[in-house]
């Protein structure tokens, strides 16, 4: 058994237990199981700089957004307004280092119709329903929304781009799409229509975390 799939399943039961901490509201819990997760994720990173790979540049940078993110985690954890701007300013450097890092590898145009409008229509979509409950987060909110769609955008992209391999591109675009997803469960449950499950956003978010750092361990394989 290789350490992915080791770290993978111990991902799999340290997660399952944060989202039943968080149902429960057990802040102690929270408190280790989450950075823990966040950790986790990061050692997969590191472990890819001792791997075959022909850029160290893209680990590095990938590395960086996932730190940034994990800084996000530990500042969401607490229950205040300061904690959570924290939070969404911490996150929104992780997506811009995932977006240019991804943006700098790409040998394609910025713009295909179908990935492109695709998420520019669902993240329209998103915005004009939060709108109503933005208040005075209308600004950061929409700056956000449209960093994490040319985090998106970026990813798709990746299957017609010369430097990432199927198996990366896969992973890259499947990792995007799932960071996505959480982000936007969460905006829903703090803008817009609070429901008891939010936390379920936990599953979706290390998932799609974990494949964005398993990219830098199919720098080798053949495109």
């Amino acid at each position: 058994m290789g350490i992915t799939s080791i770290i993978t399943g111990c991902l799999i039961i340290i997660v399952t237990y944060l989202i039943r901490a968080e149902f429960r509201a057990n802040k102690k819990q929270v408190y280790f199981l989450k950075p823990t997760a966040s950790l986790l994720i990061v050692a997969t990173i590191v472990i890819s700089f001792f791997l075959k790979g022909d850029s160290t540049a893209f680990k590095t940078t990938i590395l960086l957004g996932m730190l940034f993110c994990l800084g996000g985690d530990v500042a969401l954890m607490f229950d205040s307004s300061k904690a959570f701007k924290a939070g969404l300013v911490l996150f929104l450097i992780g997506h811009i280092f995932y977006a240019a890092t991804l943006l700098a590898f790409n040998d394609v145009t910025f713009f295909e119709p179908l990935p492109s409008l695709s998420v520019l229509f669902v993240s329209l979509l998103v915005f004009r329903y939060l709108f109503p409950g933005l208040k005075e987060m209308k600004v950061p909110v929409l700056f956000y929304i449209i960093v994490i769609s040319i985090m998106l955008n970026a990813a798709l992209l990746t299957f017609q781009s010369g430097f990432f391999n199927e198996t990366q591109a896969w992973l890259l675009a499947i990792g995007a799409a799932l960071f996505y997803i959480s982000d936007i469960i969460l905006a829903v449950n703090k803008f817009r229509l609070p429901f008891k499950y939010n936390r379920i956003s936990l599953a979706f978010y290390f998932a799609g975390q974990l494949l964005i750092a398993l990219s830098t361990h199919s720098m080798s394989l053949p495109a």
